[in-house]
């Protein structure tokens, strides 16, 4: 979603040639996955992180562009609400000491965005969704001002007559119905990318799809909408539903455009074929006809655009650059608390999927997988998960637990210095001890605050500026 795109409109001459292009640059990634060497390499991660901008007093500015413009700074993109930015990670090998440089680097950045903002009367928050949001925000006015997002609200309408209807059961109870798209813009990820050769990619993939129950149990930010108490990472059901292109004539499809899946894969290019078989385009912008891109490589970029408009919550990655390799994106983790969180989560999930990456997990039943996904984003450190090699289902916090040194081993096979690994995956260690994660704080200083949620964003950004760990934070 982050290519650029000259127009909003589109007729439907473009849309038909456009499905003619993704078929044709399948048949292209086949070849190209075929090709002995393709996309071998040491493995690297990079991450993007979304961010809330708000007024002093915890209430969402909408100036994105004035934010990104006055920043200077070619790691932020503009993101679909008009008070969220985008900050992409450099790159960087698994190996060594990556969470330690993810760390610092998030740090400068959310800086670089913070005294930017502060220019415009603003600050930044990393939270899975800003509490104080209404529904006023989310109006047609709402929706940052770049072709890409217009012509995707346009896309959505073409597949979508009618309203979309957002149902989230948890503590309490929300149902309302927007016209359009607005509401992704509530949610606010860290979503890590993962390089792998196209060899070990199911076998990868299934790992993390296995791994992200038990850590999202673990990295919940985001306990509430709209005032009301939902999931312990409400972000899960808000996403899924307020991109819900199946109307009455679509319902037959399995998946959501926003889903977890509904199998083990065996090959990349089983993702890429249902996503182009699966999923109508919204965005059918169609490029000149070139020779190869970058580096050699095919651009590939209907393809890459296409895939950019399906989000599952581990999906496939092409990527041209470096004589074209493939990436895990995990997009299911919440935007904060800190800098060093989000390393520890990432660790956590890298760790485990290396560990899990070597073993027959396709042998786990994928419907308990499934089921670990949703419990955990409904019911946090008090899911009950199922786990391969055990008869009965433990609570999340005790298998996190238990799950620590298979993470450190995942890490130490990967190349990850010990010393690292230990640090981040002590963080994880005491959150889950201490039973304090993003949503748990959250949910107890908006008690202690008599519900205030302005106050309780001022505090939860104030305690987040130190940089100390959610599990250390004073009510």
């Amino acid at each position: 979603m982050g290519q650029q795109l000259d127009k909003d409109r589109f007729s439907e001459a473009e849309f038909a040639r456009f499905g003619e292009r993704l078929a044709e640059q399948l048949a292209e990634l086949r070849e190209l996955l075929a090709r002995p060497g393709f996309g071998t390499g040491p493995m690297t991660i990079g991450a993007e992180l979304e961010l809330f901008l708000t007024t002093p007093d915890g209430r969402p500015l909408p100036r994105n562009r004035e934010v990104r413009d006055t920043a200077g700074d070619d790691r932020l993109t503009l993101e679909l609400g008009r008070f969220n930015l985008e900050v992409n990670l450099t790159p960087l090998p698994l190996a060594g000491r990556p969470f330690a440089a993810l760390e610092k680097e998030l740090h400068e950045t959310i800086a670089v965005v913070d005294s930017a903002a502060a220019e415009h009367g603003g600050r930044s928050v990393a939270i899975g969704i800003l509490p104080t949001l209404h529904e006023f925000d989310f109006t047609q006015g709402a929706m940052s001002d770049e072709s890409r997002y217009r012509a995707m609200s346009r896309g959505f309408r073409r597949l979508r007559t009618e309203p979309f209807r957002v149902r989230i059961h948890g503590v309490e109870q929300l149902e309302l119905e927007v016209e359009g798209v607005i509401l992704e813009s509530a949610n606010t990820s860290w979503q890590v990318h993962l390089r792998t050769a196209p060899a070990d990619f199911a076998r990868v993939y299934n790992a993390a799809q296995l791994a992200m129950g038990p850590v999202l149990a673990v990295s919940g930010n985001s306990p509430g909408f709209l005032g009301r108490r939902l999931w312990e990472e409400t972000r899960i059901a808000l996403f899924e539903e307020s991109a819900d292109d199946r109307d009455l004539e679509r319902l037959g499809r399995r998946d959501r455009r926003v889903a977890f899946g509904s199998g083990w894969v065996r090959s990349a290019e089983e993702l890429f074929e249902a996503c182009v078989r699966d999923y109508e385009p919204i965005l059918p912008m169609i490029t000149p006809e070139h020779g190869p891109g970058r580096d050699g490589a095919p651009a590939l970029a209907e393809l890459r655009l296409h895939q950019g408009t399906v989000w599952q919550w581990n999906r496939p990655v092409y990527d041209p650059a470096d004589g074209g390799h493939l990436r895990v994106e995990m997009r299911a983790l919440p935007a904060g608390p800190t800098p060093v969180d989000m390393a520890a989560n990432t660790a956590f999930l890298l760790g485990l999927t290396s560990a899990l990456a070597v073993e027959p997990v396709e042998e786990f039943a994928f419907a308990s997988a499934y089921r670990n996904f949703y419990r955990s984003a409904i019911e946090g450190l008090d899911a009950s998960l199922a786990w391969p090699g055990r008869r009965d289902e433990v609570p999340a916090a005790r298998l996190a637990l238990d799950l620590l040194p298979l993470a450190a081993a995942g890490l130490e096979r990967v190349g990850v210095e010990p010393g690292e690994a230990e640090r981040m995956l002590d963080v994880v260690r005491e959150r889950v001890t201490r039973r304090r994660t993003g949503s748990v704080w959250q949910r107890e200083a908006l008690e202690a605050l008599g519900g205030d949620r302005a106050r309780m964003v001022t505090r939860y950004r104030e305690l987040a500026q130190t940089g100390d760990p959610v599990h250390t934070w004073p009510v």
